[in-house]
């Protein structure tokens, strides 16, 4: 019986006289006579050190290879760019983060495809890292397995657990005059402890629960610290499983379904998960086709419970869920519930529910709770639609007690106009705060506001005012802070139109977002309207703006590719 030939697609680089250049190449890294048999798999990771999230993963990549070569294949590793959503926050940089998903995604994919590896391993990190190598692997449908760099441990101060999150909200507390520059410098030292991703369900850990829930990482990876010491084990395996894929034939697209990512969706809202997600899904779901709207979101939130206690709406971080067994006891709670579709394919060979045979919600904790205990009978997110968003707007509100809002506007062409104006104490009780020209070709690239938001907590007008913004917020974010509005004011959008001094309603409750304004005055505003100039008409920036569409669809910058086929298969 001959040896099943796992090179799929290497061997159209390695086999034959014709390709003797390219193996003197392999042979120049080291690769021998018996190696140019094997199969060739890509590890791809977010690697650097531009920010904690990604510090850890080259270690990481090793002992995946070390789990590549113990099951006969030939490890390939090589990197993708990520940009640190907390060093960008707050000023310029930001509009670099959104963008980054998709380079990413397409640098996975250009190597991939150059170098026609027969699988894959994607190692992520920091926020738009998570969503942009899934994307990859989507786009590309060869077997391929995710892996999570894991959760920053959480700071401590005085007793407390503290979060990037804190830090922020203790900018604005500065600011008010609440705290000593002391304390700040205090908070600041201590928040982040070592590498890792933000510790809090903020975007980092929210799209790791999506990689379990959907199906594309191993079940029980997504929890760990990165600096645990049984993530070697977790990453060997990683490597074992993929090589397991190559054999199985089993690709991304046999895993990605409606089913499994209405069981992402489930579990975005069972966490009080990022709005962010509202961003990444869609986009992972336009890769193999598949149309994921505003409204499959608002259903399935009105239908799940939240279950998870997490920070920034809750008390736990990522860390607290590792103790208690990871992500496979939040998946039983919303099996439990009766919400998960178990038949769903995993990267384990399983199905979820057979992955989740013996896993156990403990007693004795309220990090994730039973169905009957739920937190609250909706998810974390809820999503909004009026006059001022025709076509969809976003709001967390897990944790929050107030969810209506009605006040005079106060706008703000743009983020950094906004937060001088918090500097100097400009925002009251009752605003309604408007952030336009943010959004994906307005910025362009959609800046994350949490500086912003943050500092309205830290001067204690978080649960006082409303901001509504065509841009979009941090997982840590908190508050009766609306983004993603759609049409976004650079496209003439309704909020282009808001002037100072409208009402503005913002109903949680019901899922409304209005202004209240007749339609023939805001027809003679928009007669008169017109867009500002591009920032940015040169390089990465212009290009995106020419290509991206709404946050609504997910700020997408191709048409999907339906097609089951793998990328260069011959």
């Amino acid at each position: 019986m001959t040896q099943q030939d796992l090179r799929h697609r290497s061997r159209n680089t390695i086999e034959g006289p014709s390709r003797a250049p390219h193996r003197a190449f392999y042979r120049a890294m080291g690769m021998q006579d018996a190696d140019f048999q094997k199969p060739l798999i890509g590890v791809a990771s977010t690697w650097n050190e531009v920010t904690p999230c990604n510090m850890t993963l080259h270690d990481q990549a090793m002992r995946v290879k070390e789990g590549v070569l113990a099951q006969g294949g030939i490890p390939r590793e090589f990197t993708a760019i990520s940009v640190s959503d907390g060093i960008a926050m707050g000023h310029e940089g930001m509009k670099a983060s959104l963008i980054s998903r998709d380079i990413i995604a397409d640098s996975v994919e250009l190597v991939m495809h150059g170098h026609a590896y027969d699988a894959l391993v994607g190692i992520a990190g920091c926020d738009k890292s998570l969503p942009g190598m899934m994307m990859a692997m989507a786009r590309l449908n060869v077997p391929s397995i995710f892996l999570y760099g894991g959760t920053i441990m959480p700071g401590s101060l005085d007793g407390k657990d503290l979060t990037v999150q804190d830090v922020y909200e203790a900018v604005g507390a500065f600011a008010a005059g609440h705290i000593t520059e002391d304390e700040l410098y205090k908070i600041e030292c201590a928040a982040c402890p070592g590498a890792g991703s933000c510790g809090g369900q903020f975007t980092a850990n929210t799209m790791a629960c999506v990689a379990e829930a959907i199906g594309l990482a191993l079940p029980g990876s997504s929890a760990y610290p990165a600096l645990h010491p049984g993530r070697d084990e977790v990453n060997r395996k990683t490597g074992e499983a993929v090589m397991n894929l190559l054999r199985l034939d089993i690709r991304p697209r046999d895993i990605l379904t409606r089913k499994a990512f209405e069981n992402a969706i489930r579990i975005v809202a069972a966490t009080g998960g990022s709005t962010n997600a509202i961003l990444h899904l869609p986009a992972l779901a336009n890769e193999i086709g598949l149309e994921l709207s505003l409204k499959d979101f608002e259903r399935l939130f009105n239908e799940t419970p939240t279950l998870a206690d997490l920070k920034p709406g809750g008390r736990y971080v990522m860390n607290d869920v590792f103790r208690i067994g990871g992500v496979p006891v939040i998946l039983k709670a919303l099996q439990e519930a009766g919400l998960l579709h178990e038949d769903c394919l995993t990267v384990s060979g399983k199905t979820l529910g057979e992955s989740l045979e013996e896993v156990f919600i403990p007693d004795g904790q309220d990090v994730v709770l039973h169905p009957q205990n739920a937190l609250s009978n909706s998810g974390g997110l809820k999503m909004l639609f009026g006059n001022l968003a025709p076509e969809g707007a976003v709001v967390k509100v897990a944790g929050m007690k107030r969810l209506v809002h009605r006040g005079p506007a106060k706008v703000f062409e743009g983020e950094d106009a906004c937060f001088a104006a918090i500097e100097r104490n400009e925002i009251v009780a009752g605003d309604t705060v408007i952030i336009r020209y943010e959004g994906p070709k307005g910025g362009p690239g959609m800046r994350e506001m949490l500086s912003v938001t943050a500092a309205l907590y830290g001067q204690n007008l978080g649960d006082k005012v409303a901001l509504l913004t065509d841009g979009r917020f941090s997982g840590a974010t908190r508050g009766l802070m609306v983004g993603h509005v759609c049409p976004e004011a650079y496209v003439g959008g309704p909020i282009a139109l808001v002037e100072p001094g409208d009402m503005i309603l913002v109903d949680a409750e019901n899922g409304v977002l209005s202004i209240e304004v007749d339609e023939a005055e805001l027809a003679r505003r928009r007669s008169s309207w017109q867009p500002p100039a591009m920032l940015y008409p040169y390089g990465v920036f212009y290009k995106y703006v020419q290509a991206v569409g709404q946050a609504s669809t997910g700020a997408i910058t191709h048409p999907g590719q339906p097609s089951a086929q793998p990328v260069a298969a011959n």
